[in-house]
């Protein structure tokens, strides 16, 4: 109830929006009503077995939920996978470290040019920029949660007998889950940002590409119902993340009460 209170704001702002739109009665900003009718015809007026998408939501929100998906968890098991072995061994970590602060500072579109001649093939490409610059936050958090593991819990783990794997999970893993998950939902932004942009450069579907085709054929109701529907979705996604991340990191947050 708490929440649902303190977002009043977004009714009296959608309000305002929509009272100044009219009154300026410019098709280039329009108001959230016709907003909102625009998205409707766009993806969700299809046929209920289809849970009401058109051919236009298959065609576009489908692929680009993909993709977004498909780069986040490859750059996530890539990223926690080798972080969490960085973050273990000092020594690798000096050695590594000059390319993965030179890698981080590197811009992920400017590499589509580079990723277009590797891989020649659209979805490869867009995967491969996603990847890229999803994985610096999960890497770098994986190192930083890895190697912040208190000694005595390892130390203690090797006195019970426990393997190299069996420490790996049963105490390094857990007690860097919350930087990780960190990391994590920060990537999660990062990839609905890179997603959009590799379908604005070169890309023949998704929401970024209807987003430049509404844009070129002067559509300003629908370039605003594609803006929509990307804050709606990246708001949806770190939502449930952030639930997803409550239920796992539970005794976390119980330990630190304690």
């Amino acid at each position: 109830m708490k929440a649902l209170i303190r977002l009043w704001v977004i009714p009296l702002v959608l309000v305002l929006w929509e009272l100044a739109a009219r009154g300026l009665a410019d098709t280039d900003f329009p108001p959230p009503t016709t907003i909102i009718a625009r998205m409707h015809a766009l993806w969700f007026s299809g046929p209920a077995g289809r849970l009401f998408l058109t051919d236009d939501a298959v065609g576009n929100l489908l692929p680009s939920l993909g993709r977004m998906f498909g780069g986040w968890i490859l750059a996530a098991v890539i990223g926690v996978l080798l972080g969490t072995a960085l973050g273990r061994s000092r020594t690798a970590t000096d050695y590594v470290d000059p390319l993965m602060e030179f890698g981080r500072s590197i811009p992920p579109p400017l590499l589509l040019p580079v990723f277009v001649l590797l891989f020649q093939v659209e979805l490869t490409t867009q995967l491969a920029t996603i990847v890229f610059g999803v994985i610096w936050p999960v890497l770098l958090n994986s190192v930083d949660g890895a190697r912040s593991v208190d000694r005595g819990y390892t130390e203690t783990a090797t006195v019970f007998g426990l393997t190299r794997a069996q420490r790996l999970r049963l105490v390094v893993l857990p007690a860097a889950a919350p930087k990780i998950f960190a990391g994590l939902r920060l990537s999660l932004s990062l990839a609905l940002i890179l997603m959009v942009i590799t379908e604005l450069v070169g890309g023949t579907n998704g929401i970024g590409y209807q987003l430049l085709q509404a844009q070129r054929s002067f559509d300003g109701a629908g370039v605003w119902a594609a803006i929509a529907l990307l804050g709606a979705l990246g708001y949806l996604v770190n939502s449930l993340f952030v639930l997803a991340e409550r239920h796992v990191l539970v005794w976390h947050r119980q330990s630190g009460r304690g």
